[in-house]
Parts: structure tokens; C-alpha cells; sequence
């Protein structure tokens, strides 16, 4: 996988493609220039992309508390769709990046995966399969909007230790908390967590200190 890098605050940010049975996904990877023990992973909402303010905004506190971020943009939308692909694909893809990505670290850093609405699903479906330490999920959409009898709560019960911040007036639900998942409850945000991302980012890094996983 070729990376262009660049100096980044700090830090060197490499972009480049991992191919994957659904096509390239691409990488951003943000590393600091100590050797990082922690590896974020990151992905983007369903029509969205990684740079998303509170995807951005997790991205600089993380790299700053010495973890290396990387955030991968699903094939689909590096082929330019917005509808995004089944489940089944996008874990697929998710898991032939993640794998090549923990192989390019030396040694190998705990993994903690994570992402925005269908990025946080899509980490917690494969979390297990990747020997993930724990789960960071923005925005998880608990249900369509409406349509609360279709919850994906089973989706969090993933057994490994999972950190939850939605908005109060968030139209896909607020998951509730559970053995293992902690749920933080922005208030005055909806789906898309704009209003202070910064503040969404700082109780992520928290909770990452808390685990052991972030200086």
C-alpha cells in the first residue's frame, strides 16, 4: 500500500488505498512520532465521509494523547456512491483493511475500532473477528427514525468494553446502557454531533485514558 506523507502537528499523516474483495478503500493515517501503543480506527457514516467534524475533531485529541488514528473511507464512496453497500460488504471490507493495517505496525498495537452511525455499526459486527480491545461508537443509529421496533441494540453486545455518545435529539434513538457499554448523552445535538465535537472528543479521550489505552 503506497502512502504519501505528510507533517502533520506533530505527527505525519499517510494516505493511500488497501485493496479489498469490494474494491480500494482508502486510508488516512495519522501517527505520532513516538511509537503509539494504541491503534483507532475509524469509519465514516453511511452517506458521509471521514471528515466529519467529530470524526476530525477524535482524530486530533487522539493523535495529540500519542495514539495512531486511522480512518478509512469504505469502497463504495472511493467509487464515488452514496447508497452504502449491504452489511455483509462493508464488514468484509472493513476487516481486509483493518487486518492490513494492524500488519503494518511494529510491534503490534492494541486495537480499539470504532466510527460515526454505520461506521460504529459496522465496528461493533466485526470488532470480535479482529481481536479488537474495545469500541468507540458516535452516534449509533439505534433504530430508522420512527421506528423504534427495529432496534440494533444487539449490535453493542459485543462483550468487549464500548464507549456510546449520541445527542438527546438524535432521530435514529439513544441506546441504553448495558453490562460493558457506557452511553453518553450529548446534550442539544442530533445525528451528526456538530455542535461541539471538540467536547465529544474529550470525553472519548477520557474514556480511552480510563481504559489504559491513551496517555
Amino acid at each position: 500500500m503506497p502512502y504519501g506523507a505528510v507533517p502533520y502537528s506533530g505527527a505525519v499523516r499517510r494516505t493511500g488505498e488497501i485493496d479489498t474483495p469490494r474494491g480500494p478503500a482508502r486510508v488516512d493515517v495519522d501517527v505520532p512520532r513516538t511509537d503509539p501503543a494504541t491503534l483507532l480506527v475509524l469509519g465514516h457514516g453511511a452517506g458521509g465521509s471521514v471528515d466529519a467534524p467529530d470524526l476530525v475533531a477524535l482524530r486530533d485529541a487522539a493523535v495529540g494523547a500519542g495514539l495512531a488514528v486511522a480512518r478509512v473511507t469504505q469502497p463504495y464512496r472511493v467509487a464515488g456512491r452514496r447508497a452504502p453497500a449491504p452489511a455483509g460488504q462493508l464488514d468484509e471490507a472493513w476487516v481486509a483493511v483493518v487486518t492490513e493495517l494492524l500488519a503494518g505496525f511494529r510491534p503490534t498495537p492494541t486495537l480499539v475500532v470504532g466510527g460515526r452511525s454505520s461506521g460504529a455499526r459496522v465496528a461493533c459486527r466485526t470488532a470480535g473477528t479482529l481481536g479488537a480491545a474495545g469500541i468507540v461508537a458516535l452516534a449509533f443509529p439505534l433504530h430508522p427514525p420512527g421506528r423504534p421496533e427495529r432496534s440494533r441494540a444487539a449490535e453493542l453486545r459485543t462483550g468487549l468494553p464500548t464507549l456510546v455518545l449520541n445527542g438527546d435529539r438524535d432521530p435514529f434513538g439513544v441506546p441504553a446502557g448495558e453490562p460493558g457499554v457506557r452511553v453518553e448523552v450529548r446534550p442539544g445535538e442530533r445525528h451528526d454531533l456538530r455542535v461541539d465535537p471538540a467536547g465529544t472528543a474529550e470525553l472519548v479521550l477520557d474514556w480511552l485514558r480510563e481504559q489504559g489505552w491513551a496517555g
